[in-house]
């Protein structure tokens, strides 16, 4: 009988979370639901409206995307086998255990490792953990290239909605760039008393101070993503530098300028701008410059000749570019 009341007070625990985790969209719908209205509806800008419209679909639009785009998960093949599982559990000694995964990591296209040199396994989801895949305790599963989770969109920013997050993230800046700038004439007049209506008053008031409030953080943020897709980083890599088998790399994934934006947004560039899927590869593995290195002892250099361009003169066209993992 306790146990059964145990269980459903966190069962209903689980609901209200669950709930709860949706009042940061529900204040950020509720905000661009009324700054519409105002700037549409109260202030009625003809002149600007129909670039208003435009920036305000992808707006919406990739917010859309950004929540409701599911986080992916590892197939099955990282996970382990009724049989292995067993054999895991059943197992006592650590040191058997860590060669266990270690056989197992051997058929998978798995490079990272924990800080002590270890197979990275999820001891929650059962599975050995793809190359920057990570357990999100919010969403209770092992997200691909996860980068973090946002309470804002109430979904775990991975490989699946990366991009369209960051496009989130540029059309909230330039829609409250669009919207500070095109209404600051009309708070001119609301300084100089020269707006009649006590309502429009309130509207262009709190538009401009809500559109720059957010703008500033906004753009604090979307900078700070910029930074990261350059690098090939993931926030979680930013703050815990990845650990390869020959050792901690902080710039292990970083390809050079170009080829870290294609892994967000892909080869063509008619889709960066559009929330459309077109991040390459599957999210299981990703190129990697320090596995070329031994082969070609220039990439070990590549940030200093990338960013010098006198020094990429006569290099071969081609050499420096990286075959990208496939899985076996």
């Amino acid at each position: 009988m306790r146990r059964g009341w145990k269980m459903a007070l966190s069962g209903g625990l689980r609901c209200c979370r669950r709930v709860l985790s949706w009042v940061p969209v529900l204040v950020i719908v509720l905000v661009v639901l009324w700054s519409y209205y105002a700037y549409v509806f109260e202030l009625c800008l003809v002149v600007y409206l129909i670039l208003y419209h435009a920036i305000f679909v992808f707006f919406t639009w990739t917010y859309w995307k950004s929540i409701f785009t599911l986080p992916q998960q590892p197939n099955q093949k990282f996970h382990l086998s009724y049989t292995d599982k067993e054999r895991y559990e059943n197992e006592e000694r650590p040191e058997v255990q860590k060669q266990m995964l270690v056989d197992m990591a051997k058929k998978l296209p798995v490079y990272t490792r924990t800080g002590s040199g270890a197979v990275r396994f999820c001891d929650r989801c059962h599975l050995i953990k793809p190359d920057r895949c990570h357990h999100c305790s919010v969403c209770a599963m092992c997200v691909l290239k996860m980068d973090h989770h946002c309470p804002w969109v109430n979904n775990c920013i991975g490989f699946s909605n990366y991009k369209f997050f960051l496009q989130f993230l540029a059309y909230s800046v330039l829609y409250c760039l669009y919207i500070a700038t095109t209404v600051f004439s009309y708070f001119i007049k609301y300084w100089r008393g020269e707006l009649p209506s006590v309502r429009s008053k309130f509207h262009v008031l709190f538009l401009l101070f809500v559109a720059c409030m957010f703008f500033v953080s906004l753009v604090i943020l979307f900078g700070y993503h910029c930074w990261l897709v350059s690098r090939n980083k993931t926030t979680l890599e930013a703050f815990c530098t990845p650990v390869f088998t020959n050792g901690p790399e902080k710039n292990g994934f970083n390809l050079g300028f170009i080829k870290n934006i294609q892994q967000v947004f892909g080869d063509k560039k008619k889709f960066w701008l559009i929330p459309i899927g077109s991040s390459p590869g599957d999210g299981h593995s990703f190129p990697m410059r320090s596995r070329n290195e031994s082969q070609d002892p220039l990439l070990a250099n590549e940030e200093h000749w990338e960013d010098n361009e006198d020094d990429n003169r006569g290099y071969p066209e081609g050499s420096s570019s990286l075959a990208v993992e496939t899985e076996t």
